[in-house]
C-alpha cells in the first residue's frame, strides 16, 4: 500500500496539539519558544514571525537531540515549543517526530504563516 503525504500529514495532525494563530500569539508572548521550519529562502521571501527561531526541517531532528554533537540549546525536550512552516504540513510531521523523541510540550502552527498572516498577524520582512 502507497501512503500519500496529504495522509501522513494528516495522521500527524491527529496525533499533536494543533494551534490557532491566536493561541500561538498568546503562548509566544507567554514565553513559548516558536520555531519556523522554513527553509532560509522562504524566511527572506515571505517574512518571519517576530521572535521566531530558524531550524531547517532537515536538521530539526539533529538540533533536537541532546545526544547529538549538533543539539542546540534552543531545543530543550521540557520547555513549551510550537513548530511552524508556511502552510502546516512540516510542521505537523515535525512536531509528531518531535513527540516521538521525547518532546513532551510541543505543538504546531495549524495552516503556517499562511493562517498567522491570514488572521491579521504581522511578518517581519
Amino acid at each position: 500500500m502507497v501512503v500519500t503525504a496529504a495522509t501522513l500529514v494528516a495522521e500527524a495532525k491527529s496525533r499533536v496539539e494543533n494551534l490557532t494563530p491566536e493561541q500561538v500569539a498568546d503562548e509566544v508572548a507567554s514565553g513559548a519558544v516558536l520555531v519556523d521550519l522554513r527553509e532560509e529562502d522562504e524566511r527572506q521571501r515571505l517574512g518571519a514571525i517576530a521572535g521566531s527561531i530558524a531550524a531547517p526541517r532537515g536538521m530539526l531532528e539533529f538540533w533536537a537531540d541532546p545526544a547529538s554533537p549538533y543539539h542546540r540549546p534552543e531545543f530543550d525536550p521540557s520547555a513549551r515549543i510550537i513548530l511552524m512552516c508556511a502552510s502546516g504540513g512540516r510542521s505537523a510531521l515535525a512536531t509528531d517526530t518531535l513527540q516521538a523523541m521525547g518532546y513532551v510540550r510541543v505543538a504546531h502552527l495549524d495552516g503556517g504563516l499562511k493562517a498567522w498572516v491570514a488572521s491579521g498577524r504581522p511578518v517581519q520582512v
